[in-house]
């Protein structure tokens, strides 16, 4: 087996041990990147260089008995994570050749770990977008089948993990941007709850939904990687004090005896592709096989109105936050004869036609006279979609959807469709929505090969009871593959 096929926690081990360097484990994980890149481009800025002088800071350090975690264990981080000296994109062209002057605590405190960061991960243009295609570097191809997009935004991140390049990796999920690139790249992808992760260093797409989650081709890798980045953080206000549970012990369960799980009340009826209607039900099996109490549960708020209600909340937000792009402080700048035409002519270069839509309609339903009627109400519904996830908790421990309505589509396939773009996050908005954890995991692939995923979801601070009923279901399903990125 070659050192990228390992998973994080054994090459933790093996480095602790002296067995490996990790110098060794993270060049096997460079050159795995470097041969695939060309046809994924999953990375916009490859850091190799650092990553080899990390790796010898980190044998020195373990030589002298320092107690790391995550010794040598490569990762790769969404690039909207500030890293200190190194270019930080959003995969956009606005933020040209930035390079923050501090790195965002979660990445500080994988490092702190003995992570290595070896690249930047490619997104679309500032966490917008469902496939990876709206990035300023060129679309990410899924590792499954490179005619495929990896679905997004954080598609770098999960076609990174899914093709070998590191065991572990950093995104962000604002509405499901963790969740289904995820399944369709066929690696686990969680949201933690709104409040656990510090996002102090995140570049802000709308900072209420927010949130900073790992992938992993591995469960205990996830739960490893939880555990680190959920630390409390004073600098970020969200962030709540207190201790974290020790995830990794979670996965000890191997049934769901006295585990009541509910499913939503005729999903059959929703509009789906056969093969995810097909494993989503193989899921519910193995839950009810393992002992669960399968439960009928109905979400009609938030399956008919999370979408608009969705697509109102956060361009809200990002119009809000995306207007200190002016061509002043940051990144790319614009001669113009006035500051006006200086904004106007750095926004209009910078900015890609997504990102310029939902400002477009984020200043639109903050306006005056229009903000009551949308943003208000939106507001309304947003408390009414929490209220029902809290109803429905008093009757199950966890829930569990599909991840994504189809498989991974081609590219430019809706590029020209937003709404059917949009629908890609159906059954992930409204957990943003309401501040809940879940998970994304695969259970199998379909006759073409392409991986399927379930979401499991769980009330606030529930990490430790999705990653229960994840545990059952690797049991089952078997953990993920490496892809093999076009190799053959």
């Amino acid at each position: 087996m070659e050192l990228w096929q390992l998973p994080a926690w054994k090459i933790a081990e093996e480095v602790r041990r002296g067995n490996l360097s990790a110098s060794q484990a993270v060049e096997s994980h460079i050159r795995r990147m470097e041969s695939l890149e060309p046809s994924i481009n999953a990375i916009i800025t490859p850091m190799p260089e650092e990553a080899r002088k990390r790796a010898l800071a980190i044998d020195e350090a373990l030589s002298k008995g320092a107690d790391l975690p995550l010794a040598g264990v490569p990762v790769a981080v969404k690039d909207l994570l500030c890293t200190k000296g190194v270019r930080t994109t959003c995969g956009s062209r606005v933020l040209g050749e930035w390079k923050p002057p501090y790195s965002a605590t979660v990445v500080r405190y994988l490092e702190e770990s003995g992570a290595v960061v070896i690249g930047k991960a490619n997104m679309d243009e500032f966490a917008m977008g469902s496939s990876t295609e709206q990035s300023a570097f060129g679309a990410t191809s899924n590792p499954w089948d490179v005619s495929r997009v990896p679905g997004g935004s954080s598609g770098g991140s999960a076609a990174a993990v899914a093709a070998g390049y590191a065991p572990i990796a950093l995104g962000s999920d604002t509405g499901g941007s963790i969740r289904q690139p995820a399944a369709l790249c066929g690696v686990y992808g969680l949201k933690p709850t709104y409040g656990l992760v510090s996002r102090w260093g995140l570049i802000a797409y709308a900072s209420s939904l927010d949130q900073v989650g790992p992938f992993s081709r591995d469960l205990a890798d996830l739960a490893l990687a939880l555990e680190v980045i959920s630390a409390y953080d004073p600098l970020d206000s969200t962030c709540v004090p207190g201790s974290r549970p020790r995830y990794r012990d979670a996965l000890k369960a191997h049934d769901l005896k006295g585990q009541r799980i509910g499913f939503l009340k005729g999903y059959q009826d929703f509009d789906m592709d056969d093969e995810v209607k097909e494993k989503f039900a193989l899921a519910l099996r193995i839950c009810q096989e393992g002992g669960a109490e399968m439960v009928e549960v109905s979400l009609p708020v938030s399956t008919g109105y999370g979408l608009p209600c969705y697509y109102i909340v956060a361009p809200a937000e990002a119009s809000s936050n995306l207007a200190r792009y002016d061509g002043v402080q940051y990144g790319l700048s614009e001669e113009g004869k006035s500051i006006l035409e200086l904004y106007l002519k750095t926004r209009g270069k910078g900015f890609g036609n997504e990102v310029k839509r939902r400002i477009l309609v984020g200043t639109y339903v903050l306006s005056s006279g229009y903000y009551d009627a949308y943003y208000l109400v939106a507001q309304k519904v947003r408390r009414l979609i929490a209220d029902e996830f809290t109803a429905a908790f008093s009757a199950v421990d966890a829930l569990i959807t599909p991840t994504s309505p189809t498989l991974a589509f081609k590219k430019g396939e809706k590029l020209d469709d937003p709404i059917q773009m949009y629908m890609s996050d159906l059954f992930t908005l409204p957990v943003n929505l309401a501040g809940l954890p879940a998970i994304s995991m695969n259970v199998g692939y379909s006759k073409a090969g392409l991986p399927v995923g379930v979401q499991i979801v769980a009330p606030r601070w529930g990490e430790t009871e999705i990653l229960k009923v994840a545990s059952v279901l690797t049991d089952a399903v078997g953990s993920p593959k490496v892809a093999m990125g076009g190799e053959g």
